[in-house]
């Protein structure tokens, strides 16, 4: 187990790597490694495990009955995924967690953290990161819904990279998504998002490669 990487997670952050070894003798914790598309939870699962991504990444996706895919998130080494249904005794999962390429997880079982959260220093201070960053993945949800508001695919387009040029701070932003898992998190077809990203390379708005934007202020 690599403690000073996991020292540097938001999940950790404030516990050195001793700390983080000692913490981890008292919890219910497992490794496991995962080949590239394989799920580590499908809908209807009870979870009881906050995930922690070691190596690798995993994307959050839903399926609706006529097979029309959504990509919530992807969770990326160093970041949590399934906080939310862990935290909450009996409630299944209502989405599927599949790999992004191979990839390995940490699965720190909650009902033993919070019983266990006093036999062991900084136990508050995990549960509290654990709080902070269940609320800001939550705010990215949001920005999601927020994002799938305008009716046009430009309109969604313009919304999602406002918000990364407000995030990075700078209008040549990199992002996090392919051309697909984009399309997929806007709720557009990929074709379609294409044609439309031409169409404002053409207009003169932005000019990119793969996933990296110039956004052209007026």
């Amino acid at each position: 187990m690599d403690y000073a990487f996991l020292s540097k997670t938001a999940l950790f952050a404030g516990c050195s790597g001793p700390e983080i070894e000692h913490m981890l003798t008292f919890l219910k914790h497992k490794v496991k490694k995962y080949d590239k598309d394989r799920y580590i939870y499908h809908v209807g699962q009870t979870v009881t495990d906050v995930c922690l991504v070691l190596a690798g990444s995993v994307q959050i996706e839903n399926i609706d009955v006529v097979g029309n895919k959504s990509i919530l998130g992807v969770a990326n080494a160093g970041d949590i995924f399934a906080e939310s249904y862990a935290c909450i005794p009996g409630q299944p999962i209502l989405v599927d967690v599949k790999t992004c390429e191979a990839a390995e997880i940490l699965f720190i079982n909650v009902p033993a953290l919070f019983s266990e959260s006093n036999s062991f220093g900084n136990g508050a201070k995990l549960i509290q990161n654990l709080l902070r960053v269940s609320s800001r993945k939550n705010l990215n949800l949001s920005m999601r819904i927020f994002h799938s508001a305008p009716k046009t695919i430009r309109g969604r387009l313009v919304s999602y990279f406002s918000e990364q040029i407000s995030v990075q701070g700078t209008n040549d932003i990199k992002i996090p998504l392919d051309r697909q898992q984009l399309a997929d998190y806007l709720g557009v077809d990929r074709t379609a998002l294409s044609k439309e990203l031409g169409k404002m390379r053409d207009d003169g708005l932005l000019t990119f490669h793969k996933n990296e934007f110039h956004i052209i202020a007026e």
